[in-house]
């Protein structure tokens, strides 16, 4: 078989695990394995390149995507995903792995209901793909967001302040969740609940109150903006509130340790479902088991956010 993979969207931490997983399985089972270069705009533009073992040597500890990556617009066209499909029929593919985020996985969708062999492979740090308990990136990009905290607390502690932090997370609050619970923040705002300013005075003035004079404030860039949530705070308490924006140092370096398995089973299974015929879906984890969901399934819903973690966090900062 000829079977190619693509990476597109945001990059997430492990992605390249993925892509390792991916060509070494495949060049096992004596299939011929391609990569299409930044995302997919790549199958438009028909770049492409074939992968051997030695292509994904000493990848699997590196952030980022090798096969680079991009948000292409224009692929919500019925126009462009025609020519997507003609031409990876053109290239005589049998197969087509898509690592992605939510919109890559509806592209992988709608690539698959034009009758093209697709699996997905859920790859975002957002952590907000319906099907699957965990997504390539999630546990890195929180690691990262942890420790940031874990260096900001020295200053918090020394200057008695407070932090409102900014982090990823557009329509979800996994990450803002995720970090908050783990670096024990006072206080998490997610897009899913409406932003509660008082509230979040009120809880600062009380742990103030008992002697606890630095404290932390995690929000998604969705919910709130870090700047005016900290002046907002500060004018309603009249205490010293600083605010950091963590930005894309979230998404880099390292892939972790979980990432690095997570990205090597999914990459693996992709190449075991394609060889086996099935397609349309994407290949997922739940209980701890690898598992095909349909991409139509996929598209249609949303992932809930972890309401019992947010719940959790705030019974813990009291």
């Amino acid at each position: 078989m000829d079977l190619a993979l693509v990476t597109s969207g945001g990059d997430a931490p492990g992605m390249n695990a993925a892509i390792r997983a991916f060509v070494r399985q495949g060049l096992l089972g004596q299939h011929r394995i391609w990569g299409i270069l930044r995302g997919l705009e790549g199958i438009v533009r028909a770049v492409r390149q074939e992968l051997k073992t030695e292509s994904v040597a000493d990848i699997i500890m590196t952030g980022g995507t090798m096969l680079h990556t991009s948000r292409f617009v224009d692929f919500h066209n019925a126009a462009t995903q025609e020519t997507a499909v003609k031409q990876l029929r053109e290239w005589g593919l049998d197969g087509l792995a898509v690592l992605g985020g939510n919109g890559s996985l509806r592209a992988a969708h709608a690539m698959s209901q034009a009758g093209f062999p697709v699996v997905g492979i859920p790859s975002s740090i957002d952590n907000d793909i319906y099907g699957t308990d965990d997504s390539i990136g999630y546990d890195t990009a929180v690691n990262n967001i942890t420790q940031s905290i874990d260096k900001m607390r020295d200053t918090a502690s020394s200057h008695e302040r407070i932090f409102v932090v900014e982090v990823m997370g557009n329509r979800s609050g996994a990450l803002a969740i995720g970090s908050g619970l783990a670096a024990g923040a006072e206080a998490i705002v997610v897009p899913e609940r409406p932003v509660n300013a008082e509230l979040i005075a009120d809880r600062l003035r009380t742990t103030h109150a008992r002697g606890k004079k630095h404290s932390f404030i995690v929000v998604a860039e969705g919910a709130a903006r870090a700047e005016r949530l900290a002046n907002e705070l500060s004018m309603m308490t009249g205490f010293e509130v600083r605010w950091v924006v963590l930005g894309h140092t979230q998404r880099g370096g390292p892939p972790s340790a979980k990432d690095r398995w997570l990205g090597s089973l999914l990459g693996s299974a992709a190449i075991s479902f394609l060889e086996n015929g099935s397609h349309g879906l994407m290949v997922g984890v739940r209980s701890d088991a690898v598992r095909g969901i349909s991409l139509e399934e996929v598209a249609r819903n949303e992932k809930p956010p972890q309401y019992s973690w947010l719940e959790l966090a705030e019974q813990l900062a009291l």
